[in-house]
Formats: C-alpha cells, structure tokens, sequence
C-alpha cells in the first residue's frame, strides 16, 4: 500500500510536469506587448496615488536637473577659465556642487518612492493571489501543478514589481533625460548636435536587435529554469522510487542534460550583451571622433566655442547610455507585463464554490441525507450516479468499495470542496447550500488517509495556529484519544519541531496529531478516509481506540480499507462504479450469498 502511495505521487509529478511544460510552450508564444494588461498593472498603484505622482514628477524634474551640470561646465570654460576669472570660476563651480548635491538627493528619493511603490503594490497584489488560490476550488489544484501556482504568487509577481522599479517609471525618466539632453545640446550647438544625430541610426539599430535577441534569450532562461525546477521536484518527490530501481545514475545523466541547456541559455544572453555594448562602444567612439573632428574645425575658423567641444562628450555619454539602457527596460517592461497576464488570468479564475449561505449554526444534530445526487469533475462523465441515503443523528456509516468506486468524492461533495451536477445533500434536513460554507466545514471533521502536517511544533499543527487554544486543553484532548502518551515520548514533547510534511513521525503519530487536531475543534459530524490503512496491527489498536472516543455521539462516515474494523457501523453502503449497489448492517451484508460486500469481506479473509 506504501509504495502504491509513493508511486502513485510519482505518477502525479509526472502529469504536474507535463502540464507544466505545456505552460511554459504557451507562455514562450504569448509574450507580446499588451497595453490592456499594462494598464491594469499601473492601475494597481491606485490606492498609492500620492507615492505614483510623486515619483513621477520626480522623474520630470531628474531630466532638465541633469543637463545643468554641462551647461556650467561650458559657461564656466567659456566665461571664467578662458579669461582667467577665478572668483567667477569659484562660484559657479560651487553652484555645480549644490546642482550635484540636489540632483544626488532627488534621485535618492526617486529611487526609494518607486522601489517602495512597487513593494507596495506587490505586497497587496502577493495577498490578493493567495486570497484567491484559497478560495478556488478543489478541482483547480486537481488539475494545476503546484509548481505553477508557486510560480504565480512569487516570481510572477516579482517580475510586476520590476514594472513599477525597472520599467514605466525609469523609462519615462530616461526619455525624458533623452529629450532635455537633445535641446540643450541644440541650443550650445546645430552643427555639433547633428553630427551626434549621425550616429543615432546606428544606435537605434543595434539597440533594437539587442533588444529583440536577448527577449529571446530570456524566454529560453526562464523555460529552461523552470524546466529544472520542475525536474528536481519531481525526483525530490519520488526520490524512495528513484533509489529503490537504483536509477540514480540515469537520473543524473537526465539532470546533466537539463543542466547543460540550462547554462547554454545563459550563455547565449551573455552572448548578446558580451557583442552590444562593445559595439554601443564602438558608435560612441565614432561620435566623439566626429566631434572631434568637425569641432576642431568650428574652434579654428572661429565657428565654436571651446566650451561646447568640452561637453558635447559629456552629452554624448547622457545621450546614447540611457538608449543603450532603454532595451534592458523594454525587456523587462514586457516581462513584466507577461507575468502579469498569468496572474490576472489567475486572479479573474470564477472556479469558486459559491458561498450565499446565511445558516451559521453553533452545532447541528447531524443528520445527513442524499437524495439522488449526481457528480461529475468534467460536467460530462458522472463518478456519482442517483446517490440517495439517509444517516441519523449520531449513526455511523461505514462506506466500502473498490479503487474508483467514488467513496472520496462522496465525502468531498458533502463538505462542499465539490459542487453536484443534480441532486440535494441536506443537514439537519436543510440544503448544505443554504449553509455558510465556514459554518457548515466547522461542523464537519475530517481525518484523510495521508495527514499533513505543517513545518511548526506539534502543538501549533494540532491547535491550527490558533493560540487563543491553551496547550492544556491541547493535553487534555490527547489525553481523551489516549494519544498523550505517545507524544509524551517525543522529544520536547507538544513542542517537538516537525519537519515538512511531518517527515520526522511515523504514520500512526501523524495520524493520533490528526485525531487530537480534529477534536480540539469539536465537529458534530466526523469523517475518516481509510484512517487506519497505512499503520501496522500494533498501532491500529490504538488508533481505534481514538476512533471510538471521536465516533461516541457524532454522526460519523468511514471510508474503509479494513472490513473487519467497521462491525461496530449501523449501515454500511457499498458503492460499484459510482454507484450505490448495496446498503444494510453488517451482518445483513454478509448474509447476501452474492452480494459485493461479502466478496470483498471473504477476499480480505482468505488473504489474512
């Protein structure tokens, strides 16, 4: 059974993967420049408003701040140095210092507003993801590589951040810069100026094809990282599987594969910047030996200042550096805007269970019935066919049936993580619909076959995190359930750290944890999925004895692996492809000489 488990985890990886790298195929294809979804990204600096203005006007005062520096240099050549004017020299040379000084603190604060925006809005937009993924159904996880939703709430969501720190905002300051640049270089000198404009062609071009080169180049990288992740999750998952074939070897060579496309994607965008800015170096040379060139000429026919040939290369560097970072932007920008997409697409998912419930009971007698439900996880193919039974207050119903029968989707649909085709679940005679879904799951325990736990102590998983629950009434139920003990023997105790996925216990701790959490929060109507199949003989005593102290006065529904623990059911209902083929006490079943339970109950027994 354990190793059917573990590879039936396997197989799931490996669809999860699949789907995964479908993902990223479409997501590779899909990434075009979209200003609706750039809007609605902008739009998310709404509730800062104050902080968006202010950054933005920042950026408008950078761009003429910047220039002023050669402009004093070139008065203070022209004016003061030509004519040996020191006092003159001093002054301006400490107006430059105080225009150093206030552009130095307004870019100090531009930079901190935008960064701090951006964190802003990412903090919302990262709790807005999460807020949504738990109130989606079930059938999203069922059909999403938990990869893939990681993926969304971390590095998607970083990558928007980088519109807001490395894209609209630097961009509009960078143009701007470009343009303020342009006018005073027009304004010192026509002739200097368009010698510059030259080789902006030549600029514009390069920048462009580095641009278009290394979007590829990332869209390569980050397939190829999430191809890695995705692999190394998959064989973290089934590692037991991975050494038990000893197959360690084939899976390094797989992995040294992944790992050399990997490194040869970065290379690549290495590459591509390795050959940009040697030639953005290269048009810069040429535009200063023009200037060189065509200025010495002005300055010896008297034509130009020597102070214009003096910043007309500081311009140059203001000019083309900004264009040559502009690409970097436009790449970030864009994949910004992809990640975006995927997560809006995410956020606008209406795959929710409806929740316009207003019953909020304190406790419910527990009285369930179905009357012809049907179910279906594609809207086309029913698991669950004209399901109809009744369970009385405090009665137990013990539900047996072979793999893909449908006794766990039964217990989904009535907790609500499912919404029916057709039919009616009601409790306490009232439609499961009409119950506010947190009142009606509080009221319903339920302990699954695989307990999870969390990273924490075992008294924040029992308590859920909880802490207005005392650790004595923690001890106390464990004490009920005869579980106290047992954690008593582990070391520091309620406090013991589990490790991921409660690793560090046995199956029968893990599932006695379980027990004690579902008590501490009391429900009136208890649910147990094969509970015992994955514990020894030993263990299962005791395990049954914290069933019987949770079972006493609760109406209860037990999916069961073992035939011979559930004697003690009132009814038992046998399901057979969905639906309900037998129905009666336990001895009532066994006395149907071709009936489905006694062959499975006989099965059991001849293999015992």
């Amino acid at each position: 059974m354990r190793l059917a488990l573990i590879l039936n985890k396997f197989n799931n990886s490996v669809v999860n993967l699949y789907y995964l790298r479908e993902s990223m195929a479409k997501n590779i294809k899909g990434n075009k420049f979209d200003w609706n979804v750039l809007m609605r990204i902008l739009s998310l600096g709404s509730k800062y408003k104050q902080l968006f203005i202010v950054s933005a006007l920042l950026a408008i005062v950078l761009a003429p701040i910047g220039v002023i520096r050669p402009v004093l240099i070139n008065k203070a050549v022209d004016d003061y140095i030509i004519n040996y004017d020191f006092d003159g020299l001093l002054i301006i040379t400490l107006i430059m210092i105080g225009v150093l000084i206030l552009e130095v603190v307004l870019r100090y604060f531009f930079v901190f507003l935008s960064n701090l925006l951006g964190q802003n809005v990412i903090r919302d937009l990262r709790a807005r993801v999460f807020n949504q993924v738990l109130s989606l159904q079930l059938r999203y996880f069922d059909q999403t590589p938990v990869g893939t939703t990681t993926t969304r709430t971390i590095n998607d969501v970083e990558s928007v951040n980088q519109v807001f720190t490395q894209g609209v905002l630097i961009m509009v300051a960078d143009i701007l810069r470009i343009f303020a640049v342009l006018i005073t270089m027009i304004v010192i000198s026509v002739r200097l100026t368009l010698i510059v404009m030259l080789t902006l062609p030549l600029m514009m071009i390069a920048t462009y094809i580095f641009k278009e080169k290394v979007k590829i180049a990332y869209q390569k990288v980050r397939a190829q990282i999430a191809r890695m992740n995705a692999f190394l999750q998959e064989r973290l998952s089934g590692m037991y599987i991975v050494q038990i074939f000893n197959a360690e070897e084939k899976e390094k060579s797989k992995f040294n594969t992944i790992n050399r496309e990997y490194t040869k994607a970065n290379l690549d965008s290495i590459l591509y910047y390795a050959v940009f800015f040697p030639v953005v170096e290269i048009i810069s040379a040429l535009a200063l030996a023009l200037l060189v060139w065509w200025g010495a000429k002005g300055i010896i026919s008297d034509d130009l200042s020597f102070g214009s040939l003096v910043v007309f290369p500081i311009f140059l560097n203001m000019l083309f550096r900004p264009m040559r970072m502009l690409a970097d932007k436009i790449n970030t920008l864009q994949m910004g805007i992809v990640a975006g997409e995927r997560i809006f697409n995410l956020i606008d998912k209406k795959d929710k269970i409806e929740n316009n419930g207003e019953f909020e009971p304190i406790s419910v007698e527990g009285k369930i019935s179905f009357n012809q439900v049907y179910f279906s996880y594609d809207g086309e193919n029913d698991v669950l066919r004209d399901i109809t039974f009744e369970i009385n207050p405090g009665e137990t119903l013990a539900v047996v049936g072979s793999t893909g029968s449908g006794k766990t989707t039964l217990i989904n649909i009535l907790s609500r993580f499912y919404e029916t085709r057709s039919g009616e679940i009601k409790l306490d005679d009232r439609d499961v619909k009409s119950y506010q879904l947190d009142a009606l799951r509080s009221r319903i325990g339920l302990v699954l076959q695989d307990v999870f736990l969390f990273s924490g102590t075992i008294l924040d998983n029992i308590r859920m995190m909880d802490e207005s629950i005392d650790e004595e009434t923690v001890i106390q139920c464990a004490k009920m359930i005869g579980a106290h003990d047992i954690l008593m023997e582990l070391p520091n105790q309620y406090h013991f750290m589990i490790t991921e996925r409660g690793s560090n216990l046995s199956s029968g701790q893990r599932q006695l944890i379980s027990f004690v959490r579902l008590l501490i929060f009391n429900p009136d109507v208890l649910i147990l999925d094969e509970a015992t199949s994955n514990i020894d003989l030993e263990t299962e005593n005791l395990i049954q004895y914290a069933i019987e102290k949770l079972i006493s006065r609760r109406t209860s529904i037990i999916i069961a692996h073992r035939l011979s623990t559930i004697k003690h059911a009132n009814k038992i209902l046998v399901l057979d492809k969905g639906e309900i083929i037998e129905f009666g006490t336990f001895s009532e079943l066994l006395e149907k000489e071709d009936g489905k339970f006694r062959s499975l109950y006989e099965l059991q027994f001849e293999e015992i």
